[in-house]
């Protein structure tokens, strides 16, 4: 399970953010899920979900992409051209903050150990990176970098020391640990591998072709189609159409990406892969079921479907999802339950997390009694005067147990939210009425 996340000098986060899972004193009880993380150890007591709230264009998308972006980075940069600069997000508001280098930080549980993972990069190098993990309670070095010098720990040095041989200054060392099949850090590597599933407006047809696999497959079929009616979309049943070739691969081609198996598409690129007219969604009509093309279907059954592929994944799999704009031509009370999927222990045995983004306040409830959301499961992100964003916890604002969270968030008690110019709103009503 992901602890916490860090960055600096991330797409708008000139200064550090911080994402923690960790359940707080306000955490509601219901939902905490207590990991162990060492030997003999107290378990950590750890959150499901966790909700960013914040005007447009605050940075809310940007959590979750800088997330996405450490996990680019670890399972693809062996992959990248030896010769080649590395890619890089870094604040590029301010000339001189863009030129310093980026920092990733990641503390995460991995089968039963507590790992710390992180590197920093420039433009062209790696030029630190550092891997940590506590067996019994104390830190014990996995492997240490800076720039082409690695230290290694005691466990598996002659493995880690193999890797170094191999080891580029724009590959990270986990990564290129993996390709060698490392056995103290492929089970770290592999982590990533199947966290952090970025489901972003870019990625739906690469998401739904994930669905479509899914479908196709004995032990995930029924909790697709479980998800598919419970939306009360008019779906009752969906199917790949007639085993073709093309479609075929498209289709373990998306799983593959989402997977972090083969390089992600440019946004731009993911187009090619949409399989939405080789797979039959049917509808029940009055004379029966009734097939209908893609066109015909609404934009809201088309998110779904990017969507349930990967959430049945990461309920099955106990992997952490990562939704943008969770609430995007979805209805409240769907979102709701999507949230509860992960909330409850019951449709979540194996502890998935889900962090998104949303501005449905519904989730917030006005009091304790309707909070889908405990209070330290909230964050809010702002925009600065100079481009900067803020990701900072409602738990910072100490709110009472019973606050009606919701209704003061949209009243501005917590900031987090647009400040609209009323004149420039006014002025075009001149210039429009000026043209009557």
């Amino acid at each position: 399970m992901l602890i916490a996340f860090r960055a600096e000098n991330v797409r708008s986060f000139c200064d550090e953010l911080e994402l923690s899972m960790l359940a707080t004193p306000r955490a509601e009880r219901r939902v905490v899920r207590e990991v162990g993380w060492r030997e003999g150890g107290t378990p950590l007591k750890l959150l499901p979900v966790a909700a960013i709230y914040g005007a447009n264009a605050s940075g809310k998308s940007n959590v979750l992409q800088a997330m996405d972006d450490m996990q680019t980075y670890v399972t693809q940069s062996f992959r990248w051209s030896p010769t080649g600069d590395l890619p890089r997000w870094p604040f590029r508001l301010d000339p001189s903050v863009a030129e310093r280098p980026s920092r990733y930080e990641i503390d995460i549980v991995v089968s039963g150990v507590r790992h710390e993972y992180g590197f920093v990069v420039d433009d062209q190098r790696v030029l630190e990176e550092w891997a940590l993990r506590y067996p019994k309670g104390r830190a014990s070095l996995l492997f240490r970098r800076e720039g082409d010098a690695v230290e290694v720990g005691s466990a598996a040095r002659t493995q880690t020391r193999a890797v170094t041989k191999l080891l580029r200054p724009n590959a990270l060392f986990l990564s290129t640990a993996a390709s060698a099949n490392h056995p103290l850090l492929l089970p770290l590597y592999a982590w990533f591998q199947r966290n952090l599933m970025l489901a972003g407006a870019g990625s739906r047809p690469i998401r739904q072709a994930f669905t479509a696999k899914l479908l196709e497959e004995a032990l995930h079929r029924e909790r697709v189609l479980a998800l598919l009616r419970a939306a009360d979309l008019g779906v009752m049943d969906a199917t790949v159409r007639e085993p073709d070739p093309a479609v075929q691969d498209r289709i373990q081609r998306a799983a593959r990406i989402l997977m972090g198996q083969e390089d992600k598409p440019h946004e731009n690129d993911a187009q090619p892969l949409a399989i939405f007219d080789d797979i039959v969604l049917r509808h029940t009509g009055a004379g029966g079921n009734v097939e209908l093309d893609s066109a015909e279907e609404s934009l809201g059954t088309l998110v779904w479907l990017g969507l349930v592929g990967p959430v049945v994944h990461a309920l099955a799999q106990g992997s952490v999802l990562l939704a943008d704009e969770l609430d995007g031509s979805l209805h409240p009370d769907l979102v709701a339950q999507l949230v509860q999927l992960f909330q409850q222990k019951q449709t979540n045995p194996h502890r998935a997390q889900l962090v998104f983004n949303t501005h449905d306040t519904t989730l917030l409830g006005d009091v304790s009694g309707q909070r889908l959301l405990g209070r330290d499961q909230v964050w809010f992100t702002e925009k600065l005067h100079d481009g900067r964003t803020r990701l900072y916890p409602l738990t910072d604002l100490d709110p009472r147990k019973h606050e009606a969270v919701g209704r003061r968030y949209l009243a501005g008690r917590y900031g987090a939210r647009p400040i609209l110019s009323s004149g420039e709103f006014d002025r075009l009503g001149e210039l429009i009425g000026s043209e009557a």
